[in-house]
């Protein structure tokens, strides 16, 4: 990160930032101490009779609003949105300046990588709520899952969306129709029958050249899509599966022993961690080659029969997220209404 002084004057500060094409924002002291200046700070002050040739040190901003670096880009965008600003020093657990994020290059770019949601599930755990509408369509606030997961892409500047629908579809077609009304273009697969989570893919005519994703529809998750795009693209992999931590706790002291049943280690209630399956996967076109046509397949069997482990990725998903299949997930995502940015 480059410091600029705090003793330099208002015209040269100008000057720094005539050099930049996007950020309009200069870090100003040094990572100990800093402050920003933006274009509106320096016109704040010329308005209020300050000059050319007095110094920055009375204009710089020490407590400007951040981001953190492991926060992801809806949660940044969301941020920006809240306090009207385009750009944000972004920091690291010590308050030290890494970048500036600018959020205009993620708001207005439109990606041609398509979103598969498998919303055709009977949602038999959640019955009784599920026997008049289908899973996907149960509110979590006041929207239904599948609207927040479309929003979610939809933020993050993906717009083309394909919904797989079985159970229930038209109360789905109904509510989405085209998908005009909520600003991006919805086109349905109709599975005739169960198809577990990958099988439907083999009824989409033209998925196009980009990487697509694969959502589960009862997946909620804050995840930045590009990055993960991204990483997929630079693993060359054929399937990337979003994974998230998971931790049993045994629930009593475990012994450890040796050959003379000497005890040499004692673990007080010990946390025994796993990755799991998010339901979230970023595919790559040619992959719809190996799913069997029209016939019952789920997702893990995809990543099973990819026999090449190079081409098969996972990718951490360390945010929110939650799989509502039972009525304590429904419940719980429910009360979470503040982590989930809807």
């Amino acid at each position: 990160m480059k410091y600029i002084s705090k003793n330099i004057t208002i015209k040269e500060a100008l000057k720094l930032l005539s050099n930049y094409t996007s950020i309009r924002m200069l870090v100003v002291g040094d990572k100990n101490k800093w402050g920003i200046i933006t274009d509106p700070d320096i016109r704040k002050a010329l308005l209020s009779n300050m000059t050319l040739e007095d110094k920055i040190e009375k204009i710089v901003n020490y407590n400007p609003i951040t981001a953190h670096c492991n926060d992801n880009i809806e949660k940044i965008i969301q941020l920006c949105t809240k306090h009207n600003i385009y750009q944000i020093p972004i920091v690291d657990d010590s308050g030290c300046i890494i970048r500036v994020e600018n959020i205009l290059e993620n708001k207005i770019i439109n990606k041609n990588n398509k979103i598969i949601i498998m919303a055709g599930g009977l949602g038999t755990r959640l019955r009784p709520l599920t026997e008049d509408i289908p899973k996907p369509m149960l509110k979590v606030g006041d929207k239904p899952i599948l609207e927040i997961i479309i929003e979610k892409f939809k933020k993050q500047g993906f717009f083309h969306f394909i919904l797989c629908v079985n159970y229930k579809a038209q109360t789905i077609e109904e509510y989405f129709k085209d998908g005009s009304d909520f600003g991006v273009s919805i086109e349905y697969i109709h599975e005739q029958k169960r198809m577990g989570t990958a099988g439907a893919l083999s009824l989409i005519k033209d998925i196009g050249d980009e990487p697509f994703f694969v959502i589960n529809g009862d997946v909620i998750v804050n995840v930045d899509f590009n990055a993960m795009v991204k990483y997929h693209i630079e693993k060359k992999s054929l399937a990337t599966m979003g994974v998230r931590e998971h931790f049993i706790q045994n629930p009593y002291g475990v012994i450890e022993c040796n050959d003379e049943n000497q005890i040499v280690n004692i673990k007080e209630k010990p946390k025994q961690y796993f990755l799991v399956n998010s339901g979230v996967y970023v595919l790559d076109p040619q992959i719809l080659h190996n799913i069997p046509k029209n016939e019952f397949y789920d997702m893990p069997s995809l990543f099973e029969d990819i026999v090449d482990y190079t081409k098969k990725y996972c990718y951490l998903i360390e945010d929110y997220w939650i799989d509502i299949g039972r009525h304590e997930e429904y419940q719980k995502a429910n009360s979470d209404i503040s982590y989930l940015g809807i």
